[in-house]
Formats: structure tokens, sequence, C-alpha cells
């Protein structure tokens, strides 16, 4: 009965352990410190092992080592650390349902302002956030946090607006940050024909599960990139149906 109840509880331990470290890689994931947490996962892992197999020595040099540790994690994930304790104490641990109205006139309200700007022949670089964190892309940009607006967007990609370069982020229906800087896709086969927005939306698709809208001022097209796929020449009911199309893949996800 004592054996049952030990193996009990070790089981419990390495599935909250999992659970745990599942959530850590979720949090700090598209992060540049992600592979050092990887790293240091590694090393708990061996840590475990040496003391379950009695290496003496080498059980001491880890705990050397990570006695020395402490103040280089707090130094390398300082900017991690702070931004996950701010959004913890607004976290919500059950998704609410989205309200259908409220998201679909803010999908809209997107492709309104994609339809002026390639009449205007202006460009745009949208990205609407799914499952996957672009809080670090969030971070590289200016902070907007505003209600979801046609004329916001149009005002931000007009020529000589500080903001109109880089990539605007949506998420939790409003417009998060402006002037973001997005990954350049290093796909050598992509065509020429595709400027720095277009590998710029590429990019982000390969990195993360973005819904990424380019509109293209030399062609003024409005195009879709979504998990490394293309959706060309898209009209603005067009746009409005792929968008609430991808999202409810999302829910169903």
């Amino acid at each position: 009965m004592h054996n049952l109840i030990l193996n009990w509880r070790i089981l419990t331990e390495v599935v909250i352990l999992w659970f745990v470290i599942y959530q850590i890689m979720l949090f700090f994931e598209g992060r540049s410190a992600l592979q050092v947490l990887r790293g240091i996962t590694i090393l708990v892992f061996a840590f475990f092992i040496f003391q379950k197999f009695d290496f003496l020595v080498l059980n001491w040099l880890l705990k050397k080592l990570f006695g020395i540790s402490v103040i280089a994690l707090l130094i390398i994930f300082h900017p991690e650390i702070r931004q996950g304790l701010a959004q913890l104490g607004k976290r919500k641990f059950f998704k609410n349902n989205l309200n259908e109205e409220e998201t679909g006139l803010a999908i809209k309200q997107i492709a309104e302002a994609c339809e002026n700007l390639a009449k205007n022949k202006l460009g745009g670089l949208i990205a609407i956030k799914k499952n996957d964190s672009l809080a670090s892309y969030i971070q590289s940009g200016e902070i907007v946090d505003s209600r979801i607006s046609a004329n916001l967007i149009q005002a931000i990609f007009t020529p000589n607006n500080p903001l109109h370069d880089g990539g605007l982020i949506i998420q939790d229906e409003r417009i998060a940050a402006a002037s973001c800087i997005l990954p350049l896709t290093t796909n050598q086969e992509l065509s020429r024909v595709f400027g720095t927005r277009h590998r710029a939306a590429l990019g982000l698709s390969e990195e993360t599960d973005a819904i990424v809208i380019v509109v293209s001022e030399e062609r003024c097209d409005i195009s879709i990139i979504y998990r490394k796929r293309f959706y060309k020449d898209l009209s603005k009911l067009e746009l409005e149906s792929k968008i609430k199309h991808l999202i409810e893949i999302e829910n169903e996800e």
C-alpha cells in the first residue's frame, strides 16, 4: 500500500513538472530566450539523472552551476519575467467565446481599410494573432492599444507617417502595435515579384500561425498568407470571408 501511494506521488509530480515545462515553453515560444530555456531544461533533467545514479562529482558540479546561474537567469530573462508577471494578473484561464458581432465588425474594418489602401496605391502589412505569441514582435514596434478602426489603419500606413513602415499587429480584437519588425523569409524560391512586405509576411507565417494580410502598392491587390500558403487577389468580401474562415479554424482547434 505504501509503495502504491509513493508511485502515485511520483507520477503526479512528473505530470505536474511536464505541465509546467510545457506552459513555460508556450510562453517563451517565438522569443530569443527560448533556446536558453531549452538548454536549462536539459540541465535540470541531467541533474535528476545524476542524483538517481549517485554520480557524485557530476552532481556536485551541477549544484555549483545552478547556484551561479540564478543571477544569470534573472538577467537573461528579465524582459520575459517582467512581461509574464504583468500578464499573469490579467490572464483568463478559461477562454470566453468570441462575440461574433464584435468580431464581424472588426473584420469589416480591417477589410475596408485594406480595400481603401489598395485603391489609393498604398501598401500595408497586418498580422492578426491566433494561438502563437507575437509578443516579441509587438515589443519591436510602437504600442498602440486601440480599437480596430479602418481610418486608423489607413492613417498608420499613409506615407510620411512615422509608423507606416513595418507591420501592424492585431490581437484580442485590438490594434496592439504598429511599425513592428517582422522576420523576413529565407525561402530562396519566392518570386522576385514579391517585395519586402510579402517576404516579411511569409517569414512570420513560417514562425507563427498568425493571419497575415499584405496590400501591395505596386499591384494594388490584397493577399493573405497563412501557414506559408498564399491567397492572392482577394476582394473586400473575399478578404472578410477568408479571415472569418481562418478564425473559425482557430476556434475548432
